[in-house]
C-alpha cells in the first residue's frame, strides 16, 4: 500500500463502508440475497425475459427482502445482457435500495489497468454517478495493485470493494491455488489485509470474495481469513450446496465477518411477496443459529 494512501472516508466525515455493513450485519444478520434475473427464473416467475420483466423481479426482490438482508448484491451480467434498458433497471434498483438504506453490492467483477480501471471506479463508486453502488466487485488478476483507483475512490466515498480470492468454480485453483505456500490467493488475502490498515473500527472496506463451498481449500493454502479484518463475500449458500454448518466449519474464528449469500435458493420462492421473505427468513435464521 502507497505511503500517503488517501485518508478514510470516516477522518473525511463520511462513515465507511464496512462500518456501515457491521452494524448492518448486526441489526439485521449476516445474510446477503443476490438478485440473479436470470431467464430461467423470470419464466418461472411468469415474466417476459424483457427490461419490464427485469423490473419487476428486480424491485420485487428488493420489496421482498430489503427489511432482512444486510445487503442485496444484484448481477451486473444479467442487467448488460438487456443492454442499455437493462442497464436503466440497474440504476432504478440501486436508487431505489439506497432510498431504502439497504446496502447493495454490484456483482460486476471489475478489473483492469491505468485510466480503465479509473473509469470502473469511476462509474460504481463516484458520488453522483447513476450505476453508484454501495461496494462492487473486483477482479486482482492484472495485479492487486492494479485496483489502485477503485480502493482509493471507495476510501474516498465511504464505499467498498470486494476482491475475487478464492473461488469454488472448478477452474479457480488453476490461478488461485498457484504457489503452495506462497499462492496466488494469498497474496490476494495478505493485499487486502494490509489495505484495511487504513480503516479505524472492527470492520475494513476492503472485503474478499471466498466461495462458501471451497472446503478445505483455506486450512490447505493457510489462508488467515481473521487477519483481513474485511467482510467475506460468501456466495454458493443454498442451490449451490453449501449450508450455514459449512459456513461455520470452514470460515472458523472468521465466520463473524461472513456475508453469506443466497440467490436461486431464495428467488426460487417468487413471485410470492410472503414466500420470498420466508425463504430470506429461513436462510437467515441459519445463518444465526449457533
Amino acid at each position: 500500500m502507497p505511503e500517503q494512501a488517501p485518508a478514510s472516508a470516516e477522518v473525511q466525515g463520511r462513515e465507511p463502508f464496512g462500518s456501515r455493513l457491521g452494524a448492518a450485519m448486526a441489526a439485521r444478520g449476516p445474510l446477503c440475497v443476490g438478485i440473479d434475473p436470470h431467464p430461467v427464473l423470470l419464466k418461472a416467475w411468469g415474466l417476459d425475459d424483457d427490461a419490464d420483466g427485469l423490473r419487476r423481479f428486480s424491485l420485487t426482490v428488493l420489496e421482498a427482502v430489503g427489511s432482512l438482508a444486510a445487503a442485496i448484491k444484484p448481477q451486473v451480467a444479467l442487467y448488460e445482457r438487456h443492454g442499455s434498458a437493462g442497464m436503466a433497471v440497474l440504476e432504478e434498483l440501486l436508487a431505489e435500495a439506497r432510498d431504502e438504506s439497504v446496502l447493495t453490492i454490484a456483482d460486476a467483477k471489475r478489473g483492469d489497468i491505468g485510466s480503465t480501471m479509473a473509469a470502473y471506479a469511476d462509474a460504481w463508486l463516484r458520488d453522483g454517478s447513476p450505476l453508484a453502488a454501495d461496494s462492487v466487485t473486483l477482479s486482482p488478476y492484472l495485479g492487486f495493485e492494479s485496483l489502485r483507483p477503485a480502493l482509493d475512490l471507495a476510501a474516498e466515498t465511504g464505499r467498498g470493494v470486494f476482491v475475487l480470492a478464492l473461488t469454488s468454480n472448478p477452474e479457480g485453483p488453476s490461478v488461485q491455488h498457484v504457489g503452495g505456500a506462497d499462492s496466488v490467493a494469498r497474496r490476494i488475502v495478505e493485499a487486502a489485509a494490509a489495505e484495511n490498515r487504513r480503516y479505524p473500527g472492527s470492520l475494513g472496506s476492503v472485503g474478499l470474495v471466498v466461495g462458501a463451498t471451497v472446503g478445505s481449500a483455506l486450512a490447505e493454502l493457510e489462508l488467515d481469513l481473521a487477519a483481513v479484518r474485511g467482510p467475506l463475500l460468501a456466495p454458493g449458500l443454498g442451490a449451490q450446496g453449501a449450508t450455514p454448518a459449512d459456513l461455520r466449519a470452514t470460515f472458523g474464528t472468521a465466520y463473524p465477518q461472513v456475508l453469506g449469500t443466497s440467490s436461486r435458493d431464495i428467488l426460487s420462492a417468487g413471485p410470492d411477496l410472503g414466500s420470498l421473505r420466508d425463504a430470506a427468513q429461513r436462510t437467515l435464521d441459519g445463518l444465526r443459529s449457533e
